[in-house]
């Protein structure tokens, strides 16, 4: 385990609060960063509490190393973004080929503002779940776009910060998988009983693999990593 801190982005969804107990898993004091943009699904700030309270009943040493909570207001991003996400519109696909759900510069601005509050609190780690394996496309999910963002943030800030995305290249499927061996069958249940990934903010209707719609592509891919990782 490194003794140092991390800072994870926590919105309260499945990659998020997989990626929270890897870096629980992982580093000494773990502190907890979450925004409010606007979302059209801002109940997955809700969600986020129960999460965290959640991970420290899944594992005793992870209660331990769970710092402090953070919010931010970023309600200018959802003012300039005329988005599915930002506004009550329906989800369709654009002319650029992206679900009209990407928000542009969102993962950008979100990474900038956890890098300043990193450098504040004395982090060197900071954690998100951005994925080009399994996503929608979004071009502010590659690989490519958080290394270079990883150098531009070092040179900035003149430190030594480390952007680490555990779920990179893997699936929704392997997501699950990653849940499993990280908490068991606990930090499964907690993740799909209590997290929130739907683009809409439905908590009303109950699926096998939590709550959701389950039409918006956040559903859809959550929803399809499940029956890949149950095997149906």
């Amino acid at each position: 385990m490194d003794d140092s801190g991390a800072l994870v982005l926590f919105s309260g969804g499945q990659d998020s609060a997989t990626c929270l107990a890897w870096a629980l898993d992982r580093f000494g004091h773990v502190e907890t960063l979450g925004f409010d943009y606007g979302q059209r699904h801002a109940v997955e700030l809700e969600c986020r509490a129960t999460v965290r309270d959640g991970l420290g009943r899944v594992n005793g040493d992870w209660a331990a190393r769970l710092g402090p909570d953070h919010t931010l207001g970023l309600g200018a991003l959802g003012e300039v973004s005329d988005t599915a996400l930002t506004r009550s519109v329906e989800i369709t696909m654009t002319d650029q080929g992206l679900p009209n759900t990407f928000v542009p510069g969102r993962n950008l601005v979100f990474l900038t503002f956890a890098a300043a509050l990193a450098y504040r609190r004395g982090l060197k780690h900071i954690v998100a779940g951005m994925c080009e394996t399994d996503y929608s496309g979004y071009p502010d999910c590659r690989d490519d776009t958080i290394k270079a963002l990883q150098v531009a943030l070092n040179l900035g800030m003149e430190s030594r910060f480390v952007l680490h995305t555990p779920l990179m290249f893997i699936d929704k499927a392997e997501t699950w998988r990653l849940a499993e061996r990280l908490g068991g069958e606990g930090l499964v249940e907690l993740i799909r009983e209590e997290s929130h990934s739907c683009y809409l903010g439905d908590r009303e209707h109950v699926h096998d693999w939590g709550h959701g719609c389950g039409t918006c592509p956040a559903c859809d891919l959550r929803a399809a990593g499940w029956r890949r990782y149950r095997g149906g």
